[in-house]
């Protein structure tokens, strides 16, 4: 028993949480969300990208490359 007290201070809290609002910065909101320009480059890039080979392609093994050179 004497759970009815604190069941109740937790609607309470519940409550406030629920409906609280709190002042929204629109201009803050703005620059996060807002439109960047494509010629700045891409917002992060994988240095480690090159190393592992696409879900679509073969996977890479090794340094096993294959050069083409031109017979003569």
């Amino acid at each position: 028993m004497g759970r009815g007290r604190q069941k109740a201070k937790n609607t309470k809290v519940a409550r406030e949480l629920k409906y609280y609002s709190p002042a929204t910065d629109y201009n803050a909101l703005e620059a996060e969300l807002g439109h960047k320009n494509p010629e700045d480059g891409p917002d992060y890039e994988d240095k480690w990208a090159d190393l592992y080979a696409d879900e679509d392609e073969e996977p890479v093994t090794g340094d096993e490359r294959t050069v083409e050179l031109d017979e003569e």
